[in-house]
């Protein structure tokens, strides 16, 4: 399967080592957006095309996947044109930085027969993904409460400074946050879609509005299950720690590095599934091996599974379930400005 990538920044980098690292795909041709990022990209990859158009990779009919890792705003357009070129396409987190563009996106593969797999990488964790895993085999029941809480060091900055401007970013909920917010309805899809969301947070002096440095924010579900969110941005080195409590058992696992592509970082699941003996009086839980766990390894295995379902014909997470991610991120931002829960309608 032949691959164009758009955007060579410092996580397009990861998506094109990925790419040209694994089996039965082709890094065929790279977009960038300056000069040095295009010299980089041809001394790396010396069988790419390197341009500095990015409408002229869609334009290449060898081409089968678009692997779109640009800044946010650029998503929905750049995802929107390959579609109608005739591409499947891989497209970075967030979707879009709008409901309405997340809708013009579904659209346009309705209208095309194209796909849209939008890059969730989590799911595809030996961490994360595992969770998933003993949720949907009942390890510790109905699961009733999820905390998610994120402590790390401020964001880099991007090319031109992309991540610190409110009209490029979105927002820092759609930077990071949409990240938890797919695993929490991912965990909890039993429960079906979450009914509200509250949010608080506060911001440095200086930063543009959306640019909330600490967040916290709980969503409820009609069942009475609800999770919380915590994020820090304002924090140091990359801290994550994920707790799930079951009607039957729990579940706690972290992540900790110096930044969140560390491939040395320390990780740990601990289980206590439902029929564990109690010693001593106490609920004791067991530790579950994991081999590897970080953005950069979960990268690799989505883009190989991504590649596995456009040739099957489907989607590795569908356009369909980014689109609530983006609408509970800008739900948040919100419930921020207003300083009041809402009720959510994912219609």
């Amino acid at each position: 399967m032949k691959f164009g990538l758009i955007g060579f920044g410092a996580w397009g980098r990861q998506h094109a080592q990925a790419i040209a690292g694994l089996p039965g795909l082709a890094l065929t041709a790279i977009a960038c957006s300056s000069e040095d990022s295009a010299r980089a990209a041809a001394a790396a990859y010396p069988g790419a095309r390197v341009t500095r158009n990015w409408r002229e990779v869609l334009d290449d009919p060898g081409i089968d996947t678009i692997d779109v890792a640009t800044p946010n705003h650029l998503h929905a357009e750049v995802a929107l044109a390959a579609l109608r070129a005739g591409k499947d396409v891989l497209l970075e987190k967030p979707m879009a930085t709008t409901v309405a563009d997340c809708d013009a996106l579904l659209a346009a593969e309705r209208e095309t027969g194209r796909l849209v797999s939008v890059g969730h990488e989590l799911r595809q964790s030996a961490q994360w993904g595992r969770i998933k895993a003993l949720i949907d085999e009942d390890a510790i029941g109905d699961p009733l409460f999820l905390g998610i809480d994120l402590f790390r060091n401020f964001y880099r900055s991007g090319a031109a400074g992309w991540r610190y401007d409110r009209a490029r970013v979105g927002s820092w909920m759609l930077e990071e946050a949409v990240h938890y917010f797919d695993l929490a309805l991912w965990y909890l899809a039993r429960h079906g879609d979450p009914v509200s969301i509250r949010a608080v947070g506060n911001q440095r002096a200086g930063r543009e509005a959306g640019m909330y440095d600490n967040v916290s924010v709980l969503l409820r579900y009609a069942s009475g299950a609800y999770v919380t969110i915590n994020q820090s941005v304002a924090g140091f080195e990359h801290h994550l720690v994920l707790e799930i409590a079951g009607a039957e058992g729990a579940i706690r696992t972290h992540w900790s590095g110096t930044m969140d592509r560390d491939h040395s970082a320390a990780f740990d699941l601990r289980v206590q599934p439902r029929g564990f003996p109690f010693e001593r009086g106490v609920r004791e839980c067991e530790r579950l091996v994991i081999a590897k766990s970080g953005e950069v390894f979960e990268l690799t295995e989505q883009i190989r599974l991504t590649a596995e379902a456009f040739a099957a014909r489907r989607a590795l997470v569908t356009a369909a379930e980014a689109r609530k991610r983006v609408l509970i991120c800008l739900a948040a931002e919100r419930s921020l400005l207003e300083d009041r829960e809402l009720e959510l309608d994912f219609a």
